[in-house]
C-alpha cells in the first residue's frame, strides 16, 4: 500500500475531518495539536487562515505521530502545489475545478474537490478525485445523500457544512465514508480563551460518534 492509499484508509477509518479556519498560524498549530490529542487524524487548515501554508509547514514538522495534514479552501491549481510543497498530505476545495484535480494527480495527493449536484459529483468523481465533498450538506441534509448514494452507491462522500455532533451519526449512516466539521469542533470561544482540552474533549466526542453510528 503506498502512502495515498494510507492516507486514504486512515482518513474513512477516523470517519472525522477537522476543518480549522482560525484568525492566525500559530493558533492553527495550536489547535491542530488539541484536535489530534482527541483522536483526529485528517487536519485541514483552510487558506483563509494568515499564513496558512506556514502552518502547515510548522504542523508537519512537528506532529511525531500518524495525523495527515490538509489544505483547505484551495481554489486553484497554484495554491494547490503550493501547499503540497510545503507538507500538505490531502487538498481540499469547495468548488470543482479539474486543474486542481490534474495537480493533486501529479503529486499523487488525495484531492477532495467541493460538489452539490449530481451532475458536479460524478464529474468530480470521473475527473479522479479521492472523496467527493458534498457542500453545503446543510442544504439537503442526510436525506440528500442518501438519495444521492443510491444511483451513485460508487462515490466516496464527506458532507460538509452543517456536520455536527447531533448530525454527524445521519451522515454516516447515510453512507458518508466521513464527514468534515469546523465550528462545530473548533469552538471559537474555547479557541479565544485557549480551552484546548475542550477541543480536545469534541474531537473525541465526534470520534465517538462516528464509531457509534458504524456500530463498532
Amino acid at each position: 500500500m503506498n502512502d495515498k492509499d494510507k492516507n486514504l484508509q486512515t482518513i474513512t477509518d477516523c470517519g472525522v475531518v477537522a476543518i480549522v479556519r482560525v484568525s492566525s498560524a500559530r493558533e492553527a498549530v495550536d489547535v491542530c495539536m488539541a484536535i489530534a490529542r482527541g483522536g483526529v487524524r485528517p487536519i485541514e487548515v483552510t487558506m483563509t487562515v494568515p499564513g496558512a501554508i506556514d502552518a502547515i509547514r510548522e504542523f508537519k514538522s512537528a506532529v511525531k505521530e500518524e495525523v495527515l495534514i490538509g489544505a483547505g479552501t484551495v481554489l486553484d491549481p497554484e495554491t494547490a502545489r503550493a501547499c503540497i510543497l510545503a507538507g500538505a498530505d490531502f487538498i481540499v476545495s469547495p468548488t470543482l475545478n479539474l486543474e486542481v484535480i490534474k495537480v493533486c494527480r501529479r503529486y499523487s495527493k488525495i484531492i477532495i474537490p467541493g460538489t452539490f449536484t449530481p451532475t458536479e459529483i460524478l464529474t468530480a468523481w470521473e475527473a479522479g478525485a479521492d472523496i467527493v465533498k458534498v457542500f453545503p450538506a446543510s442544504v439537503g441534509g442526510p436525506g440528500y445523500l442518501k438519495d444521492i448514494m443510491g444511483p451513485l452507491p460508487q462515490v466516496k462522500l464527506v458532507p460538509t457544512g452543517g456536520v455536527n455532533l447531533e448530525t454527524t451519526p445521519e451522515f454516516i449512516k447515510a453512507g458518508a465514508v466521513a464527514v468534515a466539521a469546523g465550528a462545530s469542533l473548533v469552538n471559537k470561544k474555547a479557541v479565544s480563551e485557549q480551552n484546548w482540552d475542550a477541543i480536545t474533549e469534541t474531537a473525541q466526542k465526534f470520534v465517538a460518534a462516528v464509531k457509534q453510528a458504524r456500530g463498532s
